[in-house]
């Protein structure tokens, strides 16, 4: 049956609930991406127009001084450097982790099951605190170094418990218990039979992980004195910081100032979000996937 054919047999109910959905979806649509369009055109629009109200709908008087002056400065590409490596070796230490214990909860055999359960519950309710935290940092001396931004991100329990949920919902029992058959130990299964059927749920976790700390800065933050090592994200709040004080300056370097940290504040939002969103489609197709997967389960 056609398109036009099941639209004619519809009830005049089912059009006005399909031309009210579609309306609302439309609304919904443009309420989430027009504040990400009006990011785009501000950043490229002369700062005066924006701090007038003139920039709403396009660009006016383009410009592109904002990423000039944030290009430009050594700090920024050494941020990027920095998260870039950082984000790498989180995913893949993430993955590590998560993925064996994920498949370890997830079988029912596994000795103890409950209470492992309830010690990675625990973490996702309670926290110990700042000071502690970073006592135990401290005491493992691992403050300013890049592992005290690492460490402390390669485990989130909410992913751990998407990939265990994955694994009991996606993983045929029958398939691991012929693999045991054929002499096939642990450790074989979960590399030679569970991995290759796991692709959609890797690329997800890979995604958040590198998503998560991507735009981390709040551990570096606390732990990294030496600026050389500052994440990109830490990098632009510095500029954004330094570039809107106006201690000892006279009224017109105040009212640059005011220009350029409203410009930079834009810019910077683009120049940090570029990467993740040339990442995203690579791995878009098993998105979806990833995250349906194993949500439901009879």
């Amino acid at each position: 049956m056609t398109k036009e054919k099941k639209l004619h047999k519809m009830s005049m109910g089912d059009r006005m609930f399909y031309i009210i959905n579609g309306f609302l979806l439309f609304l919904l649509a443009l309420i989430i991406l027009y504040p990400l369009y009006f990011i785009v055109i501000a950043a490229i629009s002369d700062p005066d127009a924006v701090l007038g109200g003139e920039v709403i709908l396009y660009p006016v008087r383009i410009t592109m001084e904002g990423f000039a002056k944030i290009m430009e400065r050594g700090d920024v590409w050494r941020g990027y450097l920095n998260t870039i490596i950082y984000t790498a070796i989180t995913v893949v230490l993430s993955l590590i982790v998560t993925i064996p214990a994920g498949w370890a909860l997830s079988r029912k055999d596994l000795p103890g099951k409950k209470a492992f359960m309830i010690y990675f519950i625990i973490p996702m309710f309670f926290g110990g605190g700042l000071i502690p935290f970073y006592n135990v940092m401290s005491s493992l001396h691992l403050v300013n170094t890049m592992w005290a931004v690492i460490l402390p991100s390669i485990l989130s329990v909410w992913n751990l418990f998407m990939t265990k949920t994955f694994f009991e919902s996606s993983i045929p029992n029958g398939l691991i218990e012929a693999a045991k058959i054929d002499g096939a130990g642990q450790f074989k299964i979960l590399t030679m039979v569970v991995i290759p059927l796991s692709q959609a749920v890797i690329a997800v976790m890979a995604l958040y992980y590198a998503v998560g700390q991507w735009n981390s800065y709040f551990n570096a933050m606390i732990f990294l004195q030496d600026e050389t090592m500052y994440p990109l994200q830490l990098v632009l709040k510095e500029i954004l910081i330094a570039s809107e004080s106006t201690v000892g300056g006279s009224g017109e370097t105040i009212l640059q100032q005011y220009r350029l940290a409203n410009q930079l504040k834009y810019v910077s939002v683009i120049v940090s979000s570029v990467p993740i969103l040339c990442l995203y489609p690579f791995v878009q197709k098993y998105f979806a996937q990833g995250v349906m997967i194993g949500s439901l389960k009879e």
